[in-house]
């Protein structure tokens, strides 16, 4: 998941270092929260759990470039609903790295830009799900209506963070728009499969009851 390399010079990306600077805090809030529920250990374990299913979402998964950034299956709905919000965040921001680091160096100069086009929806998504599922309700239990809302929620976010980063770096041309357009219009299809997965995960969990107790799941997936 990468803005194309020279999108945002870097006199400009300064501001991502306070975006990400942002993201960055709400995920340390979560965190504590999570430390305090279940632990540290917990936290750790969740972390490493979503690291790694993140870096085969996005090294693994099927991908492709369109316009100014890459489609992916980035499923940061899944990732929220099973482990939780700051698990959920921390391993996106360390999938992404480990990509940059090790299959992708072009990237890691507009890293902060990317962590933010990731991790802010997913935070977005973290209060709209809160909203959205009535407080009586386990994750596994959730309506598609819910899961489509949560998908749609967070892939809009990437798009409008990606569509951000190409006009703040390149100006309002036709050129940027197009490509701008042509990304969204792509990306927004990973909508029509996302809440599925959504589902079929979370039905799969809903069998493995053995889990409830578990400190490798949020434990909102199985209690309200």
């Amino acid at each position: 998941m990468h803005i194309e390399p020279g999108l945002v010079g870097p006199a400009k990306m300064i501001l991502a270092y306070a975006t990400a600077a942002g993201g960055a805090a709400m995920t340390a809030k979560f965190a504590w929260e999570t430390v305090k529920e279940r632990g540290l250990a917990s936290l750790g374990a969740r972390s490493l759990a979503t690291t790694v299913a993140a870096f085969g979402f996005f090294q693994v998964l099927p991908h492709f470039p369109v316009g100014v950034s890459e489609v992916h299956f980035i499923l940061g709905s899944t990732l929220l609903l099973v482990f939780g919000a700051a698990p959920a965040a921390i391993g996106l921001a360390l999938a992404l790295l480990l990509q940059g680091v090790f299959f992708a160096p072009f990237d890691l100069p507009q890293y902060f830009a990317n962590v933010t086009t990731l991790i802010v929806p997913l935070i977005a998504i973290k209060y709209l799900a809160d909203k959205l599922i009535a407080r009586d309700t386990a994750y596994v239990d959730i309506k598609y209506k819910d899961a489509l809302a949560l998908s749609t929620a967070y892939q809009g976010g990437v798009v409008l963070w990606v569509a951000f980063w190409a006009f703040y770096g390149q100006g309002f041309g036709a050129s940027t728009a197009a490509s701008v357009f042509t990304f969204g219009g792509a990306y927004m299809l990973v909508v029509l499969i996302e809440p599925l997965v959504d589902l079929a995960v979370l039905a799969g969990a809903k069998s493995a009851r053995g889990l409830a107790k578990s400190s490798l799941v949020t434990p909102r997936l199985f209690n309200a």
